[in-house]
């Protein structure tokens, strides 16, 4: 079944038996419990909501399709998804290797907690080469914890072949699939093991909604995460199930649209005078292109871009942007630009910060589906004040 089928109905069959109305869309079920008649025979699977609800499973089933998986969970934010997936399968002494572009929320969960309060160790590497992941593991590696695009540097890791060396290791491959969408990747397919999410982007594409999403096709692990999903309590909830589950119904259509917009936006921003570097894998200019073309079916709507000057310079042009919303997230219909330095990637030292190579003219652009047109005027007004 194609992608843009089962976007709209995988989880949303009409149950003519259960549902007599026939709903063609799950209803929200806002109830906090649910009645039985046995004791023993919880109705229709569900108890509580927080172990289980009708809305949310329904989107649980419709996130694992469009992974190409057989298992979803969704949560409260991609963070809770990310806490959830470290409870799960980290303890004391354990180590994990990292892509050293990461989302700052990502090393600061990493480092302030985890590190810091349970003796967890992670090391961070430049999964460009997958031989720096095989150099940085241990006989203690748990996990290898990859971004593919990454935030906010827009570089790719082969996936496939990293997935080959953690296996060999022993050690489980996490993907945070967020900046590609399931639309243009399916990390599942090229050997990871879990897929994480911020359903808060692209998967829900409207920015009124928080919530993140694991997906992975082993059982057993997904008896792991569910059970902890459970017991720690980070559940999406039902009027949120919704609104993500309503949203990836034009999941495909939009991502076309982002990303026709992104290479608009990149060529035009790649030949003018104010701009340094541009960082998107759908230019062909993009060191890691063929790898892109490879592993993804398109490079959605997520560029980098680097000016010329300083950071003065830099938050000149943020301020006088019109249609961009200087403003954190990103993947949602509307065009959002912020200053990772200072925003997303705050928590993150100065000295490791420049060490990836986010530096204070660094800008990440999240393109919409606007008129691509009045994007491109806006930014170059923007960048004729500086």
């Amino acid at each position: 079944m194609g992608f843009d089928t089962q976007a709209i109905h995988a989880g949303e069959e009409p149950d003519f038996d259960g549902h007599p109305s026939g709903d063609v869309v799950v209803p929200i079920h806002l109830s906090s419990t649910f009645a039985r008649r046995d004791v023993d025979e919880p109705t229709g699977g569900f108890e509580y909501s927080r172990s289980g609800n009708p809305t949310r499973f329904a989107l649980e089933k419709k996130l694992a399709a469009i992974e190409g998986a057989r298992y979803g969970l969704a949560f409260s934010s991609g963070l809770a998804a990310e806490t959830t997936l470290c409870l799960s399968l980290l303890k004391a002494g354990d180590h994990v290797v990292a892509f050293d572009d990461l989302y700052g929320g990502t090393r600061r969960l990493f480092t302030r907690v985890f590190q810091e309060n349970y003796g967890i160790g992670f090391s961070y590497a430049d999964a460009r080469d997958p031989e720096n992941i095989k150099a940085a593991i241990r006989k203690d590696t748990k996990i290898i914890w990859l971004e593919s695009p990454t935030n906010p540097l827009l570089r790719l890791c082969d996936i496939r072949a990293i997935a080959g060396i953690a296996h060999d290791a022993g050690a489980r491959v996490v993907v945070d699939n967020t900046f590609a969408s399931p639309y243009f990747q399916q990390p599942i397919g090229l050997g990871a093991d879990v897929v994480v999410h911020s359903t808060t982007k692209y998967i829900n594409g409207h920015s009124d909604s928080i919530g993140g999403a694991l997906v992975t096709s082993d059982e057993e692990l997904f008896r792991k995460l569910r059970f902890h999903q459970n017991t720690a309590g980070g559940i999406l909830s039902p009027f949120d199930s919704f609104l993500v589950s309503r949203g990836i119904k034009t999941l495909a259509l939009r991502m076309k649209r982002h990303e026709k917009n992104a290479l608009a936006v990149a060529e035009f921003l790649s030949g003018h005078a104010k701009v340094a570097a541009v960082y998107y894998p759908g230019l062909a200019s993009h060191p890691q292109h063929a790898l892109a073309r490879k592993q993804m079916k398109g490079f959605s709507g997520m560029l980098s871009v680097e000016l010329k000057g300083g950071e003065a310079e830099t938050r000149k042009f943020l301020r006088h942007l019109h249609l961009f919303a200087l403003a954190e997230s990103l993947g949602g219909v509307e065009s959002l630009i912020e200053h990772p330095a200072t925003m997303t990637h705050a928590s993150i030292p100065p000295s490791e910060r420049k060490k990836v190579g986010i530096s204070d003219t660094l800008v990440r652009i999240s393109v919409g589906i606007e008129n691509a047109d009045d994007l491109l005027a806006d930014l170059d007004q923007a960048l004729g004040t500086i």
